[in-house]
């Protein structure tokens, strides 16, 4: 931390690169510089491999300015050897060891030390990172897959490492049609099964999968091949291992020392302190990080709903009210919009995206609007209520129609994403193929409507992993994904379609171009309960072709199904989700249909259809010569 302006930024909450400050810093003649902040400490310094984890030999001095930084010099530290803090607090003789909160990479668990390490590497996505500007954009077409790097795929039971992972997923991705992959949380974690979400390694990639230049291998090993990557990050709370950042140097320094505050009941973790300025600017640099240094295409922003509310997952008395009364964490609101304003300031060629289940205004808008400034938000109302009619027996969805058709009534009030994500498919919640009702027929069938109704849904879509081929078992994490089921009847058809209906998507600009304007959507039959028909059209904005969608959610196959149209000339079936190929009866109308000018459904034209049974259909218009 050498100017004073840094100090400014940092006990201000806005300093964006503090990575480059705090922590360890290999120097060129050798040894490497230390920094930490841990202003309530009486002593720190620092423990590791070089020293044989004495506490006498590399003391740190703290910064006369008041900022709490502890900063010094260890001539014999070297590249690749473990190291913490050693802390003795002001209060009660507190002694403890902790892991560098700015370390680049750490042990692998169950060790918990940081390593020394530097980020140097080649790039060799120019192309990517000069272009990547209109892929990230809100009217790309935005397909993701998410993905848990420990059990995609592995290898004899063990886990890839990043290189290794690289080349696999981008071939995968690629052939399966997907524009993105989302990892989930990456960061280093000490528990494997929280799935990421338990981080202690803000600013370090875990060392499960290989090191830090691995990981930036496999980041720019997907640019080369076409691919953005995503992040999910976690500032909404933090575990209480006592390595990490919790009580760091003998009081509650990254938390709130209230447990009405600080302490969250339902993930038995802590929580940041988001009006401390100093955790603010730590925060804002971790997701600064990993734009900046490892190039990735954005941030997935975790348990957002849980940062904007006092009293989430707490009963009456167990949270505290903001200074007007209310239960809104108004710092917490702060910061996220600090942290918007700076990741579009810094990389505007990106995209933050928010997981927030609650009816919170303006999420995706900017903040001079008020609004919490990310690019998008997880739609969580539209994953609940269409997971929640699929469920349904088809004879029951009539009672059930408006499940389908809610989403459009608030559809373009945010920036949404339409997740069909991890979430869904753990905790006896079974996997996307076995919430489907009916036999085994029907369950692909009913899968195959849902993927084409949700391609065809405006917002963006991601779907989890072992989705796109019907993974019969619920994800597991300690084991890879159920690969062997595509060989089979049905699987290996359900995959064949995703991939197809990705082509379409991409291939299709009314299906992404307008994704969050009332212009590109219109209903045509959003009232057909009885027959559980849904019909809509999707209109670009420019150099597409206006598409009629047709969802048909009974097995009941339906001819001559008139539809009012506002084109003449022939509308040609793009894909068809009962199309043999994909493992469905083959009903449908022979490649497309020819518009009549009789007027229908308040329109100019009609066209009479084959609806297949549990399908879902696309068709575009095709102009007349």
């Amino acid at each position: 931390m050498k100017s004073d302006h840094d100090i400014y930024l940092f006990r201000e909450g806005t300093h964006a690169k503090l990575y480059n400050k705090l922590g360890c810093h290999l120097q060129v003649h050798g040894g490497a510089n230390f920094a930490v902040w841990a202003p309530n400490a009486e002593s720190v310094s620092v423990v590791g491999d070089w020293n044989y984890w004495s506490g006498d030999a590399d003391h740190l001095v703290l910064r006369a300015d008041g900022s709490g930084i502890w900063q010094g010099f260890a001539e014999n530290a070297l590249r690749g050897q473990g190291y913490k803090y050693r802390i003795h607090s002001r209060h009660g003789g507190y002694v403890v060891d902790k892991a560098d909160p700015f370390a680049f990479y750490a042990e692998a668990p169950p060790a918990t030390a940081s390593r020394i390490w530097s980020l140097e590497h080649d790039w060799q996505d120019d192309q990517w990172m000069s272009s990547r500007g209109p892929k990230n954009a809100l009217d790309a077409p935005m397909s993701v897959y998410e993905v848990h790097l420990g059990s995609w795929r592995r290898k004899d039971g063990q886990f890839l490492d990043y290189r290794e992972l690289a080349h696999a997923l981008a071939d995968y991705v690629n052939a399966m049609g997907f524009t993105h992959v989302e990892l989930m949380p990456v960061t280093e974690h000490p528990f494997y099964g929280s799935w990421g979400y338990q981080t202690t390694g803000y600013f370090a990639p875990t060392s499960r999968y290989g090191t830090p230049q691995d990981f930036m291998y496999f980041v720019d090993h997907l640019h080369q091949q076409g691919i953005g990557v995503l992040l999910d990050w976690v500032p909404s709370h933090f575990p209480t291992d006592e390595h990490g950042l919790g009580y760091f140097d003998g009081t509650h320094l990254f938390e709130h020392s209230d447990p009405r505050q600080g302490f969250h009941p339902e993930w038995n973790s802590s929580i940041f302190n988001y009006g401390r300025n100093e955790v603010r600017s730590f925060l804002i640099s971790s997701g600064l990080f990993w734009l900046d240094k490892y190039h990735l295409d954005g941030l997935r922003v975790d348990g957002v709903a849980s940062m904007l509310y006092l009293d989430y997952a707490r009963k009456q008395g167990e949270w505290i009210p903001n200074r007007l009364g209310g239960r809104e964490n108004l710092e917490a609101v702060d910061f996220l919009q600090t942290l918007n304003q700076a990741v579009y300031r810094e990389h505007p060629d990106t995209l933050t995206i928010a997981e927030e289940s609650t009816a919170w205004p303006r999420v995706s808008r900017p903040t001079d609007m008020d609004g919490l400034g990310f690019g998008m938000k997880w739609n969580m109302g539209w994953m609940h209520d269409t997971l929640a009619y699929m469920q349904q027996e088809p004879v029951h969805r009539k009672h059930h129609h408006h499940k389908l058709t809610f989403s459009l009534v608030y559809a373009f009030n945010e920036n949404f994403v339409l997740p069909l994500s991890h979430d869904e498919v753990v905790h006896g919640k079974r996997s996307l193929l076995g919430k489907m009702p009916g036999d085994t027929w029907q369950q692909f069938a009913n899968l195959r409507a849902l993927f084409g109704y949700m391609w065809a849904h405006p917002g963006k879509k991601l779907l989890f992993m072992g989705g796109e081929f019907g993974q019969r078992r619920e994800w597991a994490h300690d084991g890879e994904l159920e690969w062997w089921v595509t060989a089979l009847e049905g699987h290996a058809e359900l995959q064949r379609y995703v991939a197809q209906l990705n082509r379409v998507y991409r291939r299709q600009p009314a299906l992404y171009q307008l994704d969050f304007s009332p212009a590109g959507f219109e209903w045509v039959e959003a009232d057909a309960a009885d027959t559980s028909v849904f019909a809509f059209l999707r209109k670009p904005r420019e150099g597409g072709a206006t598409l009629l969608v047709v969802s048909n959610m009974t097995p009941v196959p339906r001819t001559n199904y008139m539809l009012g149209v506002p084109l003449g000339g022939f509308w040609r079936e793009v894909i068809n989700s009962d199309a043999s190929e994909f493992g469905g009866a083959g009903w449908g109308n022979l490649g497309g249909v020819q518009a009549s000018p009789v007027r229908f459904h308040g329109r100019t034209h009609s066209v009479c259809l084959t609806l297949p049974p549990l399908c879902t259909i696309i068709l575009e218009h095709v102009p007349d010569d």
